[in-house]
């Protein structure tokens, strides 16, 4: 009997190429259908030694087309993604290839902000102020209708692009304008979304939200995991996660409930979600519903054990059942990253590696910036490096990660062309103190 074969379509995402054929190839032979991008040039070769390859040229009807009739000679049984980025793609191609996925009506729900706020607000999920600029000339209306404090964000992005808080008028005209017409060589947004801020409730050393990770399948939403985050860099920078999440049955359990009525609420018949929760004084309240597996779960779930994500993906694509336990709870897994500085600059050299590397329950060290890159500036997410860790508890990992951050520290260069340099904590490059500081709030076990 011939193995089943799953399609991946692939660019920048939550795992990586050799992740996602070392999970599904026990499970199916993978197909990688690459599209065009920066990123996918530069990973060619390895792509290439890695899987039977089907270029994606582009989201033009002609291109899919090509592109599906290309895949149609692997025989496909199933067809996914691990890139925000091309969940369209995937559900043209799916639909092209007669496979499930997300229809074209959900995929608008997952990638369009502001559709996706208005829809949780209609059926009753979470009624967060919302509205949409097109243009300058929207901000007012938008914020007389949203307040303040507010975020505004692009209508699609990921990694928290382009994602700014709004504590005055002023500021959020100009950032209105400066968006949408481009700045500092970025491209201007088509649109962007205006949001009430959602102020959670101070929980440091941890952060004020979660992550619940979910699996759908026939329209039935099960929870595998709820992934607990580091405090936020500024703005809005996610520096870590971990499993289990620190909360207590009742908090959890509202969680999972908001969650799954989000993702009910958007359609979802099959797949993989990844919902962001905000903990706030009245209780947990939706920052946004993912339609692909979330980041940093493929390494957490390496080391756990137990339950893979990836493989999970896999299996539910193919028309498996939801899974029937949930991530491994007895220890705390975690990948802490050191967030590359908001005002960007060139990385000249990493000291300490080794030093942390030597604390216990520290398991890897993976550099995702290399020294010699000019590091652009932006507000979003960008990681020089990711500590991955085991430890007994959630205090021990708070330990562990304080002797690791300050061990570590990055250099660069003051200026463009400049000789001087300076050194940063591993730790200051997130904004935060120690993690275990004697005022903070104590971990649970």
């Amino acid at each position: 009997m011939p193995r089943p074969v799953i399609t991946v379509v692939y660019d920048f995402g939550s795992v990586a190429p050799a992740d996602i054929v070392d999970r599904l190839e026990p499970l199916a032979d993978v197909v990688l259908a690459v599209c065009r991008s920066a990123h996918t040039e530069q990973v060619a070769p390895l792509l290439a030694d890695l899987a039977p390859v089907v270029a994606v040229e582009g989201d033009s009807a002609a291109a899919l087309d090509k592109a599906a009739s290309l895949l149609t000679a692997h025989r496909p049984d199933a067809v996914l993604t691990f890139s925000e980025r091309r969940l369209a793609t995937t559900a043209e191609l799916a639909a092209r290839l007669g496979l499930p996925y997300h229809d074209a009506d959900t995929v608008r729900l997952l990638t369009d902000k502001y559709e996706q706020r208005r829809r949780l607000r209609e059926r009753g999920v979470d009624p967060v102020r919302t509205r949409l600029l097109r243009t300058p000339r929207d901000w007012a209306p938008a914020l007389a209708a949203v307040g303040l404090p507010a975020v505004l964000k692009p209508v699609r992005g990921e990694g928290s692009r382009s994602t700014h808080p709004v504590r005055d008028a002023d500021t959020g005209a100009a950032l209105t304008a400066e968006l949408l017409a481009g700045r500092d060589g970025e491209r201007a947004e088509e649109a962007l979304v205006l949001e009430e801020y959602l102020a959670g409730v101070d929980r440091a050393p941890f952060g004020d939200h979660v992550s619940v990770e979910s699996a759908v399948v026939d329209g039935r939403v099960t929870h595998w995991a709820v992934t607990g985050k580091f405090p936020l860099a500024p703005p809005f920078r996610e520096v870590g996660h971990y499993w289990p999440a620190p909360l207590d049955d009742a908090e959890r359990a509202a969680v999972l409930d908001l969650a799954g009525r989000a993702v009910e609420a958007l359609g979802l018949r099959t797949g993989i979600t990844h919902t962001e929760v905000k903990l706030t004084a009245h209780g947990p309240r939706l920052i946004e519903v993912n339609g692909r597996l979330g980041g940093f779960q493929s390494g957490l779930g390496r080391l756990a054990g137990g339950l893979d994500p990836v493989a999970l993906a896999g299996r539910i694509a193919l028309g498996g059942p939801a899974p029937g336990t949930w991530a491994p709870q007895e220890r705390v897994v975690y990948a802490r990253a050191v967030p590359a500085p908001a005002e960007g600059g060139l990385l000249m050299g990493v000291q300490g590696v080794a030093d942390a590397l030597a604390v216990p329950g520290l398991d890897g060290y993976e550099t995702r910036i290399r020294p010699g890159t000019r590091i652009p500036p932006g507000v979003g997410t960008a990681e020089l490096a990711v500590l991955w860790g085991t430890a007994d508890d959630h205090r021990a990992m708070l330990a562990d990660l304080d002797r690791a951050l300050d061990a570590l520290t990055y250099t660069f260069a003051d200026a463009p062309g400049s000789a001087d340099t300076h050194t940063v904590r591993a730790r200051d490059l997130a904004g935060h103190g120690p993690l275990t500081a004697p005022d903070r709030r104590k971990a649970p076990r």
